[in-house]
């Protein structure tokens, strides 16, 4: 049925333009089009997306109650993907993707210098096989390469010694002789496995398709070189360990009436189990770096329709809830609402696909009483595939 496949090939595309919403839980940007593995024949897939996000906030009255700037860089995400069929029942797909990702600087003093950078690729191999026309699933393995860096200025140094009780840091955070405090950290890149099982059932006759999919986690430990000028023993190079979180994801999509076709998805990811806690850092100030305080649901529903042959439209909606508590300074948005539009235009065996979404973030108090507010993303993205 053309019409379906135009409208996963939206609902792929849509699900890439929502990785503004991960700016309020988790660092997931490109998720695998598990839609692709039940196209008929061979095909190869390219998407990218571009995301531009504005978060700000008035730092608390003891900072001076200024503005902090945008802290949210924008960022390009891509995917590649190649699917085949093996035999009558068995098929296989090869993707290509950047999963997780962070990006934070920050400009305006007191936070100014802080800043982060999470960057990932993942090469993911799936089988599909068809136990009944209607049931079928699929599985494989994916890998995870990621690497990671960030800086912390003097003055949140000095703040958080001298909030944590620690006498040793009281003396750090009370004595400017003592040097500079800034600090940072550098974690080279690490590769990790996991796997993925799913399960599905299809109606073609009404486009009805249900799949419930579950990504295992993984451990990422990366070797860490450490820097504080003023002190030594936290200054080398050590392991930082940090957990990727498992997820559990159920898709669907349905025919309601001719040529309309209503999707949609609801996801668990575990993010509570994620935080950063380098050895050295650790060792001073008691604490992580950053971490996440809550697992995250997020919801889409979308409705497609199709105005002619080559032409489908569709929109699509998702919502986080927001859970409340401190945020941290390097993800300070909490819970997000989005809405998105698009089109698929198809020609022979080329398929184009382009949309565009909007994100409203959740507003969010760090630990230091600083309120952002008012914040928001945008994510445009194509995909081009091909059959053959």
């Amino acid at each position: 049925m053309k019409f379906t496949i135009t409208a996963l090939g939206a609902l792929a595309l849509t699900s890439t333009l929502a990785t503004t919403s991960a700016m309020a839980g988790g660092l997931d940007r490109t998720g695998l089009n598990y839609g692709l593995l039940f196209e008929e024949g061979k095909r190869a897939e390219i998407g990218f997306s571009r995301v531009s996000p504005s978060v700000s906030g008035t730092f608390a009255p003891a900072f001076g109650g200024s503005s902090t700037g945008n802290m949210a860089n924008s960022y390009t995400s891509y995917s590649l993907a190649f699917k085949a069929d093996l035999t009558e029942k068995l098929s296989f797909g090869i993707y290509l993707t950047t999963p997780y990702g962070a990006s934070a600087q920050y400009k305006v003093f007191p936070y100014a210098g802080l800043n982060a950078d999470w960057e990932s690729k993942q090469l993911a191999g799936l089988l599909r096989y068809k136990i009944t026309p209607s049931v079928s699933v699929y599985g494989g393995l994916r890998s995870v390469t990621s690497s990671a860096k960030i800086a912390i200025p003097d003055a949140l140094i000095r703040g958080g010694l001298a909030a944590s009780g620690s006498p040793t840091g009281a003396f750090l955070a009370a004595n400017a002789s003592a040097g500079s405090l800034a600090y940072t950290a550098n974690g080279e890149k690490d590769t990790q496995s996991g796997y993925v099982v799913g399960a599905a059932f299809e109606k073609p006759e009404i486009a009805l398709r249900v799949g419930l999919t579950y990504e295992s986690g993984m451990t990422h430990s990366f070797r860490t070189t450490e820097l504080i000028p003023a002190v030594p023993s936290v200054s080398g190079v050590g392991t930082t360990i940090v957990e990727i979180p498992q997820s559990v994801k159920l898709d669907f999509q349905s025919g309601v009436a001719k040529d309309t076709l209503v999707f949609g998805s609801i996801k668990w990811a575990e993010w509570s189990v994620w935080e950063v806690r380098p050895p050295g850092y650790n060792a001073l100030t008691g604490s992580d770096v950053t971490s996440f305080d809550n697992n995250v649901i997020s919801y889409q529903i979308g409705i497609g329709r199709k105005l002619n042959e080559n032409l489908s439209v569709f929109a699509r909606a998702g919502y986080e809830k927001a859970n409340g508590g401190v945020a941290s300074r390097l993800a300070p948005t909490d819970g997000s609402r989005s809405i998105g539009i698009g089109g698929s235009y198809t020609k022979d065996n080329m398929k184009i696909t382009g949309g565009i979404e909007y994100v409203k973030l959740g507003d969010a108090v760090d630990g230091s009483g600083t309120r952002f507010a008012g914040n928001s993303a945008t994510g445009v993205g194509i995909s081009v595939s091909f059959g053959f």
